[in-house]
């Protein structure tokens, strides 16, 4: 019997999958029919990105799984008429265009590259950076996202800290949890880059108090929620010096609206939420073996379990 999977997603990225997954299906030897339109008692599975068009998942009795195609989950799990097995993205695409952008904004920081880039303005300013080693650096949020690019920074020597909200233990890292955790994982933050999921209790992690924490003229990188820091406190931050710098990729608003303040600001540098994106071959492949999975009886990759959070 053929399978119907609705692809459920922003139309602007339905060009990019079709032919792709389509191929995927095909690879995992599955008989699958990918479509954006089809009635809900139809559809055996829901490949899902946050969309005006599928908010209520009720009529979908059928459909076996959803199968989202971002890493974050935050705004699909806590929907009540989500009652089938929700998967999350874990696509080693995702994670390492994460780890690229990541990793260059923070060697930028940590080598001073933006004073040659932007003119010494004819000064010999001969400035020598420190060894990896003795620049520290903290990652807030040990998820797939945090970790990858975490490890990546401390195998090229930094002296990096995780922060995560439970315990974790992670090879070359110092790894601290809860509310003191976090106190002393921004009081050695040079360099700090921000990863956690939004959720109510991540909302504004950086606020006045917090950022007050971190060691003056420290650097941020948000590549992670908008959400995660509070706008008015960062803009008094880096007027006062506190702050030394931000680089963002996330918005609560976007685009960002080009009134905003941050496009002005000498010391914030605005990316268009370029850090990492999910790359339809790897992303497909993924939703591919899930399907495969199920049809199989077996267990489903990165099943998320809504009882014990997202």
């Amino acid at each position: 019997m053929t399978l119907t999977l609705l692809f459920s997603a922003p139309e602007r990225i339905w060009p990019t999958y079709e032919a792709v997954l389509t191929k995927a299906l095909e690879n995992a030897g599955l008989d699958a029919r990918l479509t954006r339109d089809a009635s809900p008692e139809e559809v055996d599975y829901i490949v899902y990105a946050p969309n005006d068009a599928l908010t209520d998942f009720t009529p979908y009795t059928r459909a076996k799984a959803v199968l989202s195609l971002w890493a974050g989950v935050e705004k699909i799990a806590p929907n009540p008429t989500l009652t089938q097995p929700l998967c999350r993205m874990v696509d080693p695409g995702l994670a390492l265009g994460m780890r690229d952008y990541v990793v260059g904004h923070v060697m930028r920081y940590h080598l001073g590259m933006d004073r040659h880039i932007h003119g010494l303005n004819g000064q010999w300013d001969h400035i020598t950076p420190p060894l990896a080693k003795d620049r520290r650096v903290t990652v807030l949020g040990l998820g797939e996202l945090g970790r990858t690019c975490a490890v990546a920074l401390s195998q090229l020597g930094f002296d990096v800290t995780g922060w995560s909200r439970r315990p974790k233990e992670i090879d070359g890292l110092t790894c601290l949890h809860g509310p003191e955790g976090l106190a002393e994982a921004l009081s050695s933050a040079e360099i700090l880059v921000t990863l956690l999921p939004d959720t109510a209790a991540t909302q504004n992690t950086l606020n006045a108090d917090t950022l007050a924490l971190m060691p003056k003229g420290a650097r941020i990188v948000n590549p992670g929620r908008g959400t995660l820091i509070d706008d008015d406190a960062l803009l008094a931050a880096l007027e006062s010096g506190q702050i030394g710098h931000a680089t963002l990729d996330v918005f609560r608003t976007e685009p960002l609206p080009a009134d905003h303040p941050y496009w002005a600001h000498p010391n914030v540098t605005v990316t268009p939420h370029i850090a990492a994106e999910t790359r339809a071959n790897t992303a497909s492949g993924v939703i591919a073996e899930n399907i495969r999975r199920s049809e199989a009886g077996e267990p489903l990759l990165h099943l998320v379990n809504r009882s014990a959070g997202y």
